[in-house]
C-alpha cells in the first residue's frame, strides 16, 4: 500500500485527486496540509486524515511515501522540490510552472532524487485523442497543415452560483494562477495540439477580458510551424454552451471531434474515389488508465513517464510563449525563452 498525502485544497480538482486516490486499490491518503491552515484542517478533519500545518514535518514522515500536489501554481515550485529532497514521489496539477526556467528546476530536482513524477494532462487517455493519433500515424490526413482545439466554459459569468461566476475567486488571481482562461482550461487544447503536431517555432496570443477580471476569460494562441502550418489553441470561461472541438486537417484530409454530439469524423481522399461523405468511428480505442493510475504504476514497476513529463515540460513552454506574446501583442519565439 502506498501511503499518500494531499497537498493543498486550492484546486477545485483536489477533491478529484482524493476520490482517485480512495479508490485506488494500491493507495491510501494518510494526511494533508494546506498553505491556508483553516481550509486544509477543516477538509482533514471532515476526511479523517491527519493535518499538518507544517508542510516540512509532514515530509519528514517516513511512511509517507507520495504527494498529490495541488497548491497554487505560484508555489509548485518550492512544495514540488522540497518534495522531491525529501523522496517522495509526486503527483501533480498541470501546469508544472508558469515559465521554462521553473519548470527545468523543478524536473532537475525530480531527476536528482530519483522519484516518480506524473503530471495530470487527463485528455491524454482519453478515446478520441488516441482515435486521432491512431489515423494520423495511418497518414490518411497527408500532410497535416492546420489543428483547432478548444475547451470553453461560464465559470466567470455572474449567476445563482455565484456574483462572479461558479469558479473559486481564487481563480482569477494572476499571481497565484499565472494567467486565466489560457493557462487554465488552455492547458488541455494546448497539449493536445502540440502532441498533433510537435513543437511550433512561435506562438501568437490574443486575451480578451470579457467581465473585466485580472485574467482573461477568453483567448487565443496560434502556434506557427516552419512548414507552414499552424495550431489554433481556444478556450475560455465566459461560454454557456461551448463543446470541446478537436479539428485536425490535412492536404489529403480531416478529422473532426465535438462533445456536441461524440462522433469522431474522418474523410480522406485516401479512402478511395467512391467515399463521398464523412465516416464515422463508430469503434474507438479504449480509454488508457488514469494519469493517477499510471503514476501508481510507475512507483510499483520502477517505471518513468517519459511521455508526460516531456509534454508537461512543453506545455509549460508553449504557456509561457502565449503569456508573453499576449503582453507584448507580438509573436513570441519559443528560442527566446529562458531556459
Amino acid at each position: 500500500m502506498i501511503n499518500v498525502a494531499i497537498l493543498s485544497f486550492w484546486h477545485v480538482h483536489a477533491k478529484d485527486y482524493t476520490r482517485d486516490a480512495n479508490e485506488h486499490p494500491d493507495t491510501q491518503i494518510v494526511a494533508l496540509w494546506d498553505e491556508v491552515p483553516e481550509r486544509g484542517r477543516k477538509e482533514a478533519e471532515e476526511r479523517g486524515f491527519k493535518f499538518y500545518e507544517d508542510l516540512n514535518e509532514l515530509l519528514a514522515q517516513q511512511d509517507i511515501q507520495g504527494v498529490v500536489v495541488v497548491t497554487p501554481t505560484n508555489e509548485h515550485r518550492e512544495v514540488l522540490i522540497a518534495a522531491a529532497k525529501a523522496g517522495k514521489h509526486i503527483f501533480t496539477e498541470k501546469v508544472v510552472a508558469t515559465t521554462l526556467h521553473e519548470c527545468n528546476e523543478i524536473l532537475a530536482a525530480i531527476e536528482e532524487a530519483d522519484v516518480k513524477l506524473t503530471v495530470s494532462l487527463p485528455r491524454l487517455n482519453a478515446s478520441y485523442t488516441l482515435a486521432v493519433q491512431d489515423i494520423l500515424s495511418q497518414g490518411l490526413l497527408g500532410d497535416v497543415t492546420l489543428v483547432r482545439t478548444r475547451l470553453s466554459h461560464n465559470g466567470a459569468i455572474p449567476s445563482e452560483r455565484g456574483p462572479n461566476g461558479w469558479l473559486p475567486e481564487r481563480f482569477f488571481n494572476r499571481e497565484q494562477c499565472g494567467g486565466g482562461a489560457m493557462i487554465d482550461l488552455g492547458c488541455h487544447p494546448m497539449y493536445l495540439a502540440r502532441l498533433f503536431l510537435g513543437l511550433p517555432e512561435s506562438v501568437s496570443a490574443n486575451y480578451g477580458y470579457v467581465t473585466g477580471k485580472e485574467v482573461e476569460d477568453n483567448a487565443v494562441s496560434v502556434l506557427r510551424y516552419a512548414n507552414g502550418a499552424l495550431g489554433v489553441i481556444e478556450a475560455g470561461f465566459v461560454n454557456a454552451h461551448s463543446p470541446f472541438v478537436i479539428e485536425v486537417h490535412g492536404t489529403e484530409g480531416s478529422i473532426l471531434y465535438s462533445t456536441h454530439d461524440n462522433k469522431l469524423l474522418v474523410r480522406s481522399t485516401k479512402q478511395g474515389a467512391d467515399v463521398k461523405e464523412w465516416q464515422v468511428q463508430s469503434e474507438l480505442p479504449e480509454n488508457r488508465p488514469s494519469a493517477f493510475a499510471q503514476w501508481v504504476s510507475h512507483i510499483q514497476n520502477d517505471t518513468t513517464a517519459h511521455e508526460n513529463i516531456q509534454l508537461a515540460l512543453d506545455l509549460t513552454r508553449l504557456m509561457e510563449a502565449s503569456n508573453q506574446s499576449a503582453r507584448s501583442g507580438a509573436a513570441f519565439k519559443l528560442s527566446d525563452l529562458a531556459e
